[in-house]
């Protein structure tokens, strides 16, 4: 799993640096400080992938045994694990270069840029406009999610799996790249606004888990060419997916059963919604067979109150909760 979404320990990627590939084991040794933003980024995807997914059957868990079952797989919950853990890697770069955490890089360079496009607004006519603030440096975080996701991929890159891995991994690198922003700040007297500086920001996260799960609901499922190195379509006058699509090669398992081999952990327990037609309803989730309902008890704060200079004290309040579960 060295390379792969299951490994978020930066130190422990490293103690391996020589199971690594080239360009892995070059970070570890000469920028450390990178490989604990990919940490970073590959837990913030994983985080992304269980609110995308927590009302599913397969809910992305994290136990190791069966995501590493999910991941030796080409479904289109792969395909989503890998688009978003490399999206979280670019993110996690990039936020920290505008932050001033890491030294190889900073805001994004602008003086070679274009001048921004107005934006619609009351009082923005006739404003002058100019590059400043912040930008983020995404194409920094993009370069660096490059070169260590796609890395284990491209020893065989000639092998279907690996360019599936690829392009996914790509995919999630754009839905951060192509969604880039512009934010601007006015200045001026008494709030006029005779200058505009922007800057682009990155897309908020959320923004880019949506997006690809969007592209996880319309994913291709694709079969390897006879060069071995071209992906076709499966299916009749379909068009070829672009960049930003999700593809996978193998149908994916029900889910409704716990089964190591596949990585399914199964439903049974799992909160639905009785009244839901969507996924999280007890008749899609739990597969047909039915639910409970079951009342449960806990123990959340209330009552808060903020004591001068600086605590916030609450009591423990019991709320009743009526749940469906899974049978």
């Amino acid at each position: 799993a060295v390379g792969s979404p299951l490994v978020m320990d930066p130190n422990s990627i490293c103690r391996k640096t020589k199971r690594l590939a080239g360009k892995q084991a070059e970070l570890c040794q000469l920028e450390p400080e990178i490989v604990q933003e990919v940490a970073k980024g590959t837990k913030l995807g994983v985080r992304e992938c269980q609110y995308q997914f927590r009302f599913r059957r397969w809910n992305c868990t994290s136990h190791s045994k069966y995501f590493g079952k999910i991941l030796q797989q080409d479904i289109r919950e792969t395909a989503f694990v890998y688009a978003i853990t490399a999206a979280g890697v670019s993110h996690a770069i990039t936020q920290a270069c505008s932050m001033g955490e890491l030294l190889q890089c900073g805001c994004e360079l602008t003086r070679s840029r274009a001048p921004p496009s107005p934006t619609a607004g009351p009082g923005t006519e006739g404003t002058a406009w100019e590059w400043g603030g912040c930008g983020d440096d995404v194409q920094f975080g993009y370069e660096k999610s490059q070169q260590f996701m796609d890395a284990k991929s491209k020893k065989g890159k000639n092998d279907i799996r690996a360019l599936i891995d690829l392009h996914n991994n790509e995919a999630g690198r754009l839905a951060v790249r192509s969604y880039m922003r512009t934010e601007c700040k006015c200045h001026g007297l008494s709030g006029s606004c005779t200058l505009r500086t922007c800057w682009r920001k990155m897309p908020h996260f959320r923004e880019v888990g949506d997006r690809l799960l969007e592209r996880f609901n319309g994913a291709f499922k694709v079969m390897g060419g006879n060069d071995g190195k071209t992906l076709i379509p499966v299916g009749d006058n379909i068009k070829p997916p672009d960049k930003q699509d999700l593809i996978y090669s193998a149908d994916s398992p029900d889910f409704c059963s716990a089964n190591r081999k596949t990585g399914s952990l199964g439903t049974r327990g799992r909160v639905c919604n009785s009244t839901a037609m969507d996924t999280s309803g007890c008749d899609l989730l739990c597969c047909g067979r039915g639910h409970r309902d079951e009342t449960v008890v806990l123990e959340e704060n209330c009552l808060c109150r903020f004591h001068w200079c600086c605590v916030v004290q609450c009591r423990k309040c019991s709320v009743r909760q009526e749940l469906s579960l899974c049978v």
